[in-house]
């Protein structure tokens, strides 16, 4: 049995290393990604502000598959033939390769499972002018962390110099999601202009598609703190009030310029903002490739949604965003195809968490639901475990279910980068995904949900920076470290 993997991220990554750690070497375990290096992602905002380098992130794939026996190749899978077609009586991918040698050639290869684990695609062309192409700085990638870095230091020198400055961090369009990742760089920038001592010299400005902070993409929150019970909102906008950083809420870039912002808020409202530094977050898509049946027909929608993520076993069902149950999301991410699964960020969600929100003027203005680093690990193993064990007994059904809805996630954002003056919020949730029948008050355990700030969160986020590093190269007993 071959099992392919489309992608090498933490989703990707982590099936393909379980994938072969539980089968035998008769199968085979076949990863395909566009890069040769593994980036961990959430330490990149680190990166964007010079603690961390890019060494530290990121390390190279190839010597880690060839030691652990994983086939590897480098190249982009640009169209599945889920039934194979006239010449293959196996089902296929058709990959178009990256590396210097083969670049742009295509080639075919066969599977017995699939594992869409793709990510996303960045799309920062939904805004025009958005991007490290044209007028504003990202740090998704560590090579955009690093030229982010770059400039953030040359306004650091204008600052030092007595000049003023403004800097703007956000989300970039109106259905961004990731709201996290831009909220922990804004304090992380915050924190280095402090250390620098050009504070004063500079005003930042958080700019977000969240009808109010603390959102998150989740629908909000209520925390459960050692002292009292606290909603999201006003956990975040303590935060912000206490380092003097102003947010713009439920905004929608619709523009960006040299040194200019343009966009629309909730109210219908439509305002310029003039910077000096911009990092702005795009919104993702799916990864665009297309499939095809066994005729050659085209089968692109009915196995990806509309914005290109994969549909596995959810309820898709047209419904008011507060006829949506917990139960609706996908429990063992398989397609209509039973040999082909989507997970991580691949998979196509079945309804937005936030509540929908839509400017005067008709324009949608709210988050896409977040899916972390933590879920995504999960996801990888889990899938890994069901294939094995459909392989074990061939059947069609998975056996294991991982629920969006059934699970929680524990996350640290770092506000602030530094042993003995640093700071992070460590966040539990239960579940991700609120479920109102069974917790009708808050929609998850507020035994399980909580929030705190602190320098003990710095420690824990760097610790486990190390760790989820030392597991990512499949080192001396990695499967011994939780996802």
């Amino acid at each position: 049995m071959r099992v392919v993997v489309m992608g090498a991220g933490i989703s990707g990554h982590t099936s393909a290393l379980y994938l072969r750690r539980l089968l035998s070497s008769e199968h085979e375990v076949h990863v395909v990604s566009p890069k040769t290096k593994w980036n961990w992602i959430p330490s990149n905002i680190w990166v964007g502000v010079g603690e961390m380098t890019e060494k530290q992130v990121s390390f190279e794939l190839p010597p880690i598959y060839q030691k652990q026996g994983i086939n590897f190749t480098q190249g982009n899978g640009i169209a599945i033939f889920p039934e194979g077609d006239a010449t293959h009586s196996s089902p296929y991918i058709k990959i178009q390769h990256t590396d210097q040698s083969n670049l742009n050639s295509e080639s075919i290869l066969e599977y017995d499972f699939l594992i869409n684990a793709t990510g996303p695609k960045l799309n920062f062309e939904a805004t025009p002018g958005l991007g490290p192409d044209h007028h504003s700085l990202s740090v998704c990638t560590a090579d955009h962390a690093i030229h982010a870095s770059q400039k953030l230091q040359e306004i650091i020198q204008d600052l030092k110099k007595g000049q003023h400055r403004t800097l703007v961090i956000g989300m970039g369009h109106g259905l961004c999601t990731c709201e996290g990742a831009a909220f922990e760089y804004v304090f992380n920038v915050d924190h280095l202009l402090r250390q620098n001592g050009v504070r004063e010299n500079a005003k930042l400005i958080f700019i977000t598609n969240e009808k109010e902070v603390g959102d998150f993409g989740v629908g909000g929150m209520w925390l459960k703190t050692p002292e009292f019970i606290t909603s999201g909102k006003l956990f975040a906008e303590s935060l912000f009030e206490e380092r003097g950083i102003e947010a713009i809420c439920g905004a929608h870039v619709k523009l960006v310029e040299n040194k200019k912002i343009s966009y629309e808020q909730l109210d219908g409202t439509f305002h310029d903002l003039e910077f000096d530094f911009a990092m702005l977050l795009p919104p993702f898509t799916g990864v665009h490739f297309k499939a095809f049946n066994s005729d050659g027909s085209e089968i692109t929608d009915t196995l990806f949604s509309a914005n290109r993520f994969m549909k596995v076993d959810a309820n898709y069902q047209a419904k008011g965003f507060d006829e949506w149950l917990a139960e609706d999301w996908p429990k063992t991410y398989q397609t209509s195809y039973p040999n082909i699964f989507a997970i991580g960020i691949a998979f196509a969600p079945p309804h937005a968490i936030s509540k929908p929100q839509k400017s005067t003027n008709g324009t949608p203005i709210s988050p896409a639901p977040p899916r972390t680093g933590m879920p995504s690990a999960m996801m990888g193993k889990m899938i890994a475990r069901t294939i094995k064990e459909m392989i074990e007994t061939r059947s069609k059904k998975p056996s294991r279910v991982l629920s969006l809805a059934e699970i929680g996630a524990a996350c640290i954002a770092s506000t602030g980068a530094h042993m003995t003056r640093g700071s992070a919020a460590s966040i539990t949730m239960f579940p991700i995904v609120p479920d109102y029948k069974k917790y009708p008050k808050f929609g998850r355990n507020l035994s399980l949900t909580t929030g705190e700030i602190g320098l003990a969160g710095h420690w824990l986020k760097k610790l486990l920076h190390y760790l989820f590093i030392y597991k990512a190269k499949a080192k001396l007993f990695w499967w011994m470290i939780p996802e």
